[in-house]
C-alpha cells in the first residue's frame, strides 16, 4: 500500500520550482520518518492529480530523488523510499515556527493542576510494585480473551462489530449486566436503566454532568478518590467534605442544602472502611431528608475472597434514590476501560444523551468481547484466580507488615487489594515514595487523597494486586528500613 497522497501538499509560501519544491516536500518527509525505509510513494499520476501540477513534474522530481538515493524504482510496481536514503540534503528544513497564540488568555477552562497524581510509567520494571489499581498478567487468561475476540470478529457478529449503536449498547453485555452481575449486588434493573461507560471515572463524570450544576452541592468523603473531587472541582458545584470514620461517611454529618452524595460504602476509597448495615439505612434515611441523589461507588466488591459482600447501597434503596457504578476495569484489566451506570430511566436517559453527544458509545467489539468472556464463565473464573492470589498475597503481606512494625490505618473486611498504611507523624510519604524509587520500590503516597491544603503527609497505600507473593516480604521490609533511615536522619 503507498503512503497516502492526502499527506503531502505544497507550501504556498515556499521558493524554487515546483520541481526543487516537490522534491524538498519529499526529502523532509523521508527525513522526519513520516516515510520510513521501504515505504511505497504513490503514483506519478495520483501525486499530480493531487497536487495540482503537471505528471512530469513529479516524474522528473521522483527521477532526481532516484538519482540521490532518496528513492528506488521496481519496475512497474512504481517508487518506493530507498534502504540507502542519505543524510539530511544541503538544504535546511523548514521550521514549525513558534506559536503566536498566548494560550493563557486563550483557554477558556483550565483542566490541569489537579490532585490526581501521575504513577511511574516505568513501574512494570520496579522489583517491588506496590502499585494500585494495576493488573497482573500472570492471572489473567488472555488465551480465552484471545477466543472470545476472535468470535466477535466473527462472520455472525460482524453487523454487532460494524454498527453505529447511537446512543445504545450491546444488548448481549445489557443483558449479562441484568442478569448476572446486579443480581449478585442484590439491584433489580431493566435494560432501560443501564449505561455503558468507559470505566468508572467516565460514569463520575457523566453523573456530575447531569446533576450538578454551580449553584447545588455534592457531598464527598474525605480521605477520598482523587479523581473524583478533580471531577466535580471542574464541574465547580460546591463541594463539602466529609470526614471518614471505621464505618466510612457519616451520614449526620451531611449538611442541609447538599444535593448529591458520592460515597463508596463497601470498600471506602482510599481507607477501605466498610459502611455497616445499619448506617447504611441511616444514609439513606438522610438522603431522603435532604432530598438528595446518592452515587454509589462499587468498585473492588469482585475482590470480596474473605466474606461475601455486604448488599450494595443500590439493593437497599425503595425510591430511585440511588445510581450506582460498576467497573470491568479493576476485575478483568484497566486498560479495558468499560463501566456502566445503574439508576432511574430519568437519569439514565439524559446520561445517555450526555454520552452520545460526547463519544457516541463505547466500541462495539470491546463489548461484544467482553460479553462472551463474561457469558461463558470466563469472568467468573478469573475472579476465583484472582481471589485465591489476592488472598496469598493479603495473608504474606498481612505478616510481613506486623514483622517489620509498620502500622496498617485501615484494610477491607471483605478483602480488597490494598492495605492504608499510616506511618510516624513526622514521616512526608511523598519523600518516602521518592527514596524508595531507588530502592525499585513503589508505594503510593496518602496527601493526594485529602482534600486540605494542608493534607496529613504521613498516610501511604500499598497494594498486593501487581506483586507476587514471594517479593512482598523484601519489599515490606525496605519500607520499613527506610521510615527508620528518615526518622533517625530527622532525629539528628
Amino acid at each position: 500500500m503507498a503512503a497516502p497522497v492526502e499527506t503531502f501538499f505544497l507550501d504556498q509560501d515556499a521558493q524554487g520550482t515546483l520541481q526543487a519544491q516537490i522534491q524538498q516536500m519529499i526529502a523532509e518527509a523521508i527525513l522526519s520518518g513520516r516515510l520510513p525505509r521501504g515505504e511505497k510513494l504513490p503514483s506519478t499520476r495520483r501525486l499530480s492529480t493531487h497536487l495540482g501540477v503537471s505528471r512530469i513534474t513529479v516524474t522528473l522530481a521522483y527521477t532526481e530523488l532516484q538519482a540521490n538515493d532518496y528513492l528506488t524504482s521496481k519496475g512497474r510496481s512504481g517508487f518506493y523510499v530507498s534502504e540507502n536514503a542519505p543524510e539530511p540534503p544541503s538544504f535546511k528544513l523548514r521550521s514549525r515556527g513558534e506559536d503566536k497564540v498566548d494560550w493563557g488568555r486563550t483557554i477558556g477552562t483550565n483542566f490541569t493542576g489537579g490532585s490526581t497524581p501521575t504513577k511511574p510509567p516505568d513501574w512494570r520494571r520496579m522489583k517491588y510494585p506496590f502499585i494500585y489499581g494495576q493488573a497482573d498478567p500472570t492471572l489473567f487468561d488472555h488465551n480465552s480473551w484471545r477466543l472470545c475476540a476472535l468470535r466477535a470478529l466473527g462472520q455472525k457478529d460482524h453487523p454487532a462489530m460494524m454498527r453505529d449503536y447511537y446512543d445504545q449498547d450491546d444488548p448481549q453485555l445489557i443483558e449479562f449486566i441484568t442478569r448476572h452481575i446486579l443480581p449478585r449486588r442484590g439491584i433489580l434493573a431493566r435494560p432501560e436503566e443501564i449505561l455503558i461507560t468507559l470505566g468508572a471515572q467516565n460514569a463520575l463524570w457523566l453523573t456530575a454532568q447531569v446533576l450538578l450544576t454551580q449553584r447545588r452541592t455534592a457531598a464527598i468523603e474525605d480521605p477520598c478518590y482523587y479523581s473524583l473531587r478533580d471531577i466535580l472541582t471542574q464541574s465547580r458545584c460546591h463541594l463539602v467534605k466529609i470526614p471518614v470514620d471505621r464505618g466510612g461517611l457519616a451520614p449526620d454529618a451531611l449538611p442541609e442544602g447538599t444535593d448529591v452524595i458520592y460515597t463508596t460504602p463497601s470498600h471506602q476509597s482510599p481507607t477501605t472502611a466498610t459502611m455497616p448495615l445499619e448506617r447504611r439505612k441511616v444514609l439513606l434515611k438522610r438522603a431522603r431528608e435532604l432530598e438528595a441523589v446518592v452515587v454509589e461507588d462499587d468498585y473492588d466488591f469482585e475482590m470480596s475472597f474473605l466474606n461475601p459482600p455486604s448488599p450494595a447501597l443500590k439493593s437497599l434503596d425503595r425510591e430511585g434514590r440511588v445510581i450506582y457504578v460498576g467497573s470491568f476495569s479493576k476485575s478483568l484489566f484497566p486498560g479495558l476501560r468499560l463501566g456502566y451506570l445503574v439508576g432511574s430511566e430519568p437519569f439514565i436517559r439524559e446520561a445517555r444523551a450526555l454520552r452520545s453527544v460526547v463519544l457516541r458509545h463505547p466500541p462495539g467489539l470491546i463489548q461484544r468481547t467482553v460479553a462472551y468472556f463474561l457469558s461463558l464463565g470466563h469472568y467468573d473464573a478469573l475472579i476465583r484466580r484472582i481471589g485465591a492470589a489476592y488472598h496469598q498475597r493479603r495473608d504474606v503481606m498481612n505478616t510481613a507488615i506486623e514483622d517489620t512494625g509498620l502500622t496498617i490505618a485501615g484494610r477491607g473486611v471483605f478483602g480488597g487489594s490494598a492495605f492504608w498504611m499510616r506511618a510516624p507523624d513526622d514521616i512526608d510519604t511523598r519523600e518516602l515514595a521518592d527514596r524508595l524509587m531507588a530502592k525499585d520500590v513503589v508505594i503510593e503516597p496518602g496527601a493526594p487523597f485529602f482534600g486540605s491544603s494542608t493534607p496529613p503527609r504521613n498516610f501511604y497505600r500499598i497494594a498486593y494486586s501487581s506483586i507476587p507473593a514471594v517479593r512482598i516480604p523484601k519489599g515490606i521490609s525496605l519500607i520499613g528500613e527506610e521510615i527508620a533511615a528518615m526518622r533517625q536522619t530527622g532525629a539528628k
